[in-house]
């Protein structure tokens, strides 16, 4: 069975030479002709796969290029392009962790932050370290939830590139969130989601939050319900969805999904995962589904 092993650098510092694609294309027994995507950001190999599974045929190629900073994506080479995108939100699309960033408005930063990375890294059970945090933040008036979305909520690199050029070809696009609604849906308008889902903040008459979440929780098994849900109302079959996240609360999702990518994940993902993403920006998910630089809706 053919597959298609794609090197990926980051395109703000790019790296990729013809002379590491070659040595990559020589440790799958490759001579023939390489394609490049964009000129030092992204080339393929097509190979036969040898035995022991795409994962472990990216992870040999990382150790034969070693202390070079290029992503690795090997899988098959038919269907490579997804009709369904569902991507996590908090340090993924965005650069930050909402909760983390509502805790510094109260001088809670350090210690909300301490929960969330126990949480991400899945030391802890993700509902129960929400409800803890979110009832840490009552209080927190929703002009000031306001005022951090707008000065303090960054893109990820590529994260409008990717949602465009998917969206131009065709793919459905759902922004799932462990974080909150009010986050979700101003990221979603920004970028051109489909839809979205989050989890509801709950305020009081006077604006400032109960400390309370709507229950249920969105978490791992409701992202992973989500991706369920969507393929079965697009009639799509698993290997057509892509799924991208960063934290353990999004691996049952990514699993799940025909190409499930951690992006620059916390090390126990990173390793859990279908794909890995750790040096390149959010257009690293074109080039793997075999977009080429001039394909892309900038």
């Amino acid at each position: 069975m053919i597959h298609i092993a794609t090197l990926i650098s980051n395109p703000a510092a790019p790296v990729l030479t013809q002379g590491i694609v070659r040595q990559a294309a020589k440790a799958f027994g490759v001579s023939s002709e390489l394609r490049w995507l964009a000129p030092a950001i992204a080339a393929e190999i097509a190979f036969e796969l040898p035995v022991g599974g795409a994962k472990n045929a990216a992870e040999r190629l990382r150790t034969e290029l070693e202390g070079r900073t290029i992503d690795i994506v090997v899988q098959r080479a038919e269907g490579r392009r997804k009709k369904l995108l569902l991507a996590d939100m908090d340090s993924t699309i965005i650069g930050q962790e909402c909760v983390d960033e509502l805790a510094s408005e109260i001088g809670k930063r350090e210690h909300i932050a301490a929960i969330t990375k126990r949480a991400m890294e899945g030391e802890i059970a993700f509902a129960p370290a929400l409800r803890e945090r979110v009832a840490l933040l009552k209080g927190l008036s929703r002009p000031t939830i306001l005022a951090v979305i707008e000065k303090r909520i960054t893109l990820t690199p590529g994260a409008l590139t990717l949602v465009r050029t998917m969206r131009a070809h065709g793919a459905y696009t759902a922004l799932v969130s462990g974080g909150f609604s009010i986050f979700t849906s101003a990221i979603a308008k920004r970028l051109g989601f489909d839809e979205y889902r989050a989890n509801e903040l709950l305020f009081g008459e006077d604006r400032t939050l109960t400390g309370l979440v709507a229950e249920p929780v969105l978490g791992e098994g409701a992202k992973l319900a989500v991706l369920e849900e969507l393929r079965a109302r697009l009639s799509l079959q698993r290997d057509e969805t892509l799924a991208i996240g960063d934290g353990a609360n999004d691996l049952p999702m990514l699993n799940a999904a025909g190409l499930g990518v951690a992006f620059h994940a916390k090390p126990k993902v990173a390793a859990a995962a279908q794909a890995r993403i750790d040096y390149g920006d959010l257009t690293s998910l074109l080039y793997a589904q075999g977009y080429s630089r001039d394909d892309f809706v900038m």
